[in-house]
């Protein structure tokens, strides 16, 4: 292996389905920290969550695919999910499922790991979260980066 990051991911769906938003934060092995919020509109939470995994996933381009990941999750039920291949994401949202199944099965290496609600990186996470679904009621579809400033703020 030449490479291991680390990647935290949250999302959230007010009313579900509603407005939905999602959060990721990539931290190198060198310690460097990259991160980025999104939402849209009339959607549902297996959507966001699997949203969330797919762009955390698809930000490590730069990465060969041999390097260990870890990604650590906000949604107790997607360690399950991720496992299952019929489970109630595949059923609900197919497509999404699809491009995320292909995003994990593109990395040999990759370990779960839940996050605790009430740990810090995931109220950090929830909060970009939360910013995602804001902007997208008033903007629609939308991703952006976390700025340098609030990610030296992470606490994972």
């Amino acid at each position: 292996m030449t490479a291991s990051v680390d990647l935290w991911t949250a999302s959230l769906c007010k009313p579900d389905p509603g407005y939905g938003g999602w959060a990721h934060v990539r931290r190198n092995a060198d310690g460097t920290l990259a991160g980025a919020a999104g939402g849209e509109r009339r959607v549902g939470g297996a959507r966001m969550v699997l949203t969330g995994v797919i762009e955390a996933l698809a930000a490590l381009t730069d990465l060969p695919v041999d390097a260990a990941v870890t990604l650590h999750f906000a949604d107790p039920a997607l360690a399950a999910e991720l496992v299952a291949s019929d489970g109630a994401y595949a059923t609900a949202e197919p497509e999404t499922w699809a491009a995320a199944r292909k995003l994990l099965a593109a990395r040999p290496v990759l370990a779960l790991s839940p996050l605790a609600d009430t740990t810090p990186a995931a109220g950090f996470l929830r909060a970009w979260a939360d910013f995602g679904l804001d902007t997208a009621k008033t903007r629609g579809t939308f991703k952006a980066a976390i700025p340098r400033p609030n990610l030296l703020k992470f606490p994972g």
